[in-house]
């Protein structure tokens, strides 16, 4: 970092996560605190993950943020919560000298005007957590940038509620909390990515257009007219809570998979129950669930388990030992146009040799071109700092790097 601009550059990566019970409704819109807790698996960055680097010096004029290569408003208010809050730690733990420095951090004045770029390795907007995933980047990456420790999930969260699950690894719960400040409404993990090593996940991109509805429009038409959301927050999550943490600390698959199929179609019935009623499922989403039940069915237990968030996109959960026949069975039914050896990506897959009989219980009229490609991945850490250099989206003059 001997370059004179900008003076301190941070680079850092974030991973996406999938909850499997689902955090749907706020209690409060501005802190984005939930009216029930949620629990998810974070996935691999090998495979999905948010890089932002940011960037600080006296010769920027303003605060600037670039997303996925163009320039993008850095008056979100979300955004903008993020960056007051960690600038605020920054400045609470030099003990209000905005100017000196602490630690191993170098001086650096708070009054400085901050860069940010940030590319996503995934569709944005497209149903597969690109939100979690980039504003636990930007929190991360601000606190590594402006020397702030702690804990950093409720910051993360007024960002973008599930942001908060991405700033741990393996699996994490996200805690609904009671008091009216948010203090209390944190994540925790649950157990790292290494304690289930058999666990994969595949994801089918059906979709990767934006979403017609979005996630936080959604919620608040929930929250005030679905009466079965009320329910299932009140009745239901806490019960959930409770269960799916012991099925993942027992590894008890079957368990896990039952309670992660039914938590995802409670979900989408709380979706249908608002009113006017909203449709985050496509024909293609319900050809995959009955796909799914009928390859547990011709096994006799759930072997695989599918989870929808607000979007078409399915993600199907397996041990290991099941990829390869899940894999071809979900090629033969929704078969591969134009993109070849594009269609599977991510971790790789042995070709399979499927029995007559599995193919003629599971595999019904294929749908060729539905499925746009499948992305096979695991659990995976929490959000990284980026040591090589070379890797700063931001140049020395601060602004977007040119990509090789």
């Amino acid at each position: 970092m001997a370059e004179e601009k900008p003076s301190t550059v941070v680079t850092c990566t974030a991973p996406v996560n999938i909850a499997v019970v689902k955090y749907w409704g706020k209690r409060d819109e501005e802190l984005i605190l939930p009216i029930n807790s949620s629990l998810s698996v974070t996935l691999h960055q090998d495979q999905l993950k948010t890089t932002t680097t940011a960037a600080i010096s006296r010769d920027f004029k303003e605060d600037r943020l670039w997303l996925n290569g163009k320039e993008d408003d850095i008056g979100h208010p979300r955004l903008q919560s993020c960056l007051r809050e960690i600038r605020r730690l920054a400045r609470k733990r030099r003990g209000g000298n905005g100017d000196s420095g602490s630690g191993d951090h170098p001086p650096l004045s708070l009054a400085y005007k901050v860069h940010i770029a940030s590319e996503n390795n995934f569709p944005t907007a497209a149903g597969l957590a690109s939100s979690a995933a980039g504003y636990a980047c930007l929190v991360y990456t601000l606190a590594k940038l402006y020397g702030v420790e702690g804990e950093l999930s409720e910051v993360a969260r007024q960002g973008s509620g599930s942001a908060c699950r991405s700033m741990f690894g393996g699996f994490v719960q996200w805690i609904v909390g009671e008091s009216a400040d948010g203090k209390d409404s944190v994540a925790l993990q649950v157990a790292p990515e290494t304690h289930w090593p058999e666990l994969r996940v595949l994801i089918l991109v059906v979709s990767a257009e934006k979403k017609p509805v979005g996630s936080t429009a959604g919620m608040q038409t929930s929250v005030k007219t679905s009466l079965l959301l009320k329910h299932r927050a009140e009745a239901v999550v806490p019960e959930r809570m409770e269960q799916m943490i012991q099925h993942i600390q027992e590894r008890d698959f079957e368990a896990f998979a039952e309670l992660t199929m039914k938590d995802s179609n409670q979900f989408h019935a709380t979706c249908m129950d608002t009113f006017p009623p909203i449709f985050y499922l496509n024909d293609v989403s319900k050809q995959v669930i009955a796909l799914v039940h009928r390859f547990n069915a011709h096994y006799g237990k759930a072997k695989v388990a599918y989870t929808f968030d607000a979007g078409p996109n399915a993600v199907l959960f397996a041990l290991e030992d099941t990829v390869d026949d899940l894999v071809e069975v979900v090629k033969r039914s929704f078969p591969p146009e134009n993109n070849g050896g594009q269609f599977l990506k991510g971790l790789p897959v042995h070709k399979a040799s499927l029995s007559d009989e599995l193919l003629t219980a599971v595999v019904r009229d294929p749908v060729p071109g539905a499925i746009r490609y499948l992305l096979l991945t695991k659990p995976g850490p929490g959000p990284m700092m980026v040591e090589d250099a070379s890797s700063h989206l931001l140049g020395a003059d601060g602004l977007p790097q040119s990509s090789p």
